[in-house]
């Protein structure tokens, strides 16, 4: 049995910001290099700069979650480099709530190709050297989504609804030494409710996200599951504002 004090090496997606962001900053601090991915180098290179000049162990690497062939490419470079992968965050996801007959097919579109494609293709990459290798961790952000539908939420909720089933049956079909993990939160304060573009969820997001939580809690989250030994395997965590009912 290892508790996890040692350096790890871990891959964030979705890093540039939010909940992704906070998770790099969270387990660079911890001691782990940590490998953050997303589209948006320059957000990136920030991060990454402030982590090394606190003395942390970070990298940017560009990556679009789903161009399949891209993300395989980039875990490769990353073992290559580094010997092997250890954590695989699966956080980037996009949240364009809307109504169904606002038919707005080109945003389901957008979020099955994140959500649910971008997850499957992180999962394909890091499979088999999780499996050469001898072990591995899968964390997936999820979502509060994931367990509840209201109103605008029908494709995005349908979407967390997959990662969180696909994350729940890599966790049976996979050997004890491949961990699985999904952390749903509720509310939290990030960039995600700026994309919408429906007016209608626009305006129900203002109330709905009158509490919220800092994206460092939900890191805190990652960083617990990431932490416990081998033989420990946290399988999912919700968490939201207490205000969130």
């Amino acid at each position: 049995m290892t508790q996890h004090t040692t350096s790890l090496t871990i891959l964030v997606t979705g890093a540039s910001s939010g909940i992704g962001e906070a998770t790099a900053r969270t387990l660079a601090t911890a001691g782990h290099h940590v490998v953050l991915a997303a589209r948006r180098t320059d957000r990136l290179d920030a991060v990454v700069a402030e982590l090394q000049a606190d003395g942390h162990s970070a990298e940017a690497r560009e990556l679009d979650v789903t161009d399949r062939e891209a993300f395989a490419a980039v875990v490769d470079a990353v073992v290559a480099d580094r010997g092997r992968l250890d954590v695989l965050v699966g956080n980037a996801g996009v949240m364009l709530l809307s109504r169904l007959d606002a038919l707005l097919v080109d945003e389901w579109d957008r979020m099955l190709d994140v959500n649910v494609r971008g997850l499957l293709h992180g999962v394909a990459a890091v499979l088999p050297h999780f499996r050469a290798q001898g072990g591995g961790h899968v964390v997936t952000v999820a979502s509060i989504g994931a367990h509840q539908v209201v109103p605008t939420s029908a494709v995005y909720s349908a979407t967390k609804y997959a990662a969180w089933a696909l994350t729940e049956g890599l966790r049976q079909e996979s050997d004890p030494s491949i961990r699985v993990t999904t952390i749903s939160p509720g509310v939290v304060e990030s960039e995600l409710a700026d994309h919408i573009t429906d007016p209608l969820a626009a305006s129900a997001m203002e109330t709905y996200r009158a509490a919220s939580i800092p994206a460092g809690a939900v890191a805190r989250a990652v960083a617990f599951a990431v932490a416990q030994p081998d033989d420990v395997d946290v399988n999912e965590i919700v968490v939201r504002p207490a205000a969130q009912r």
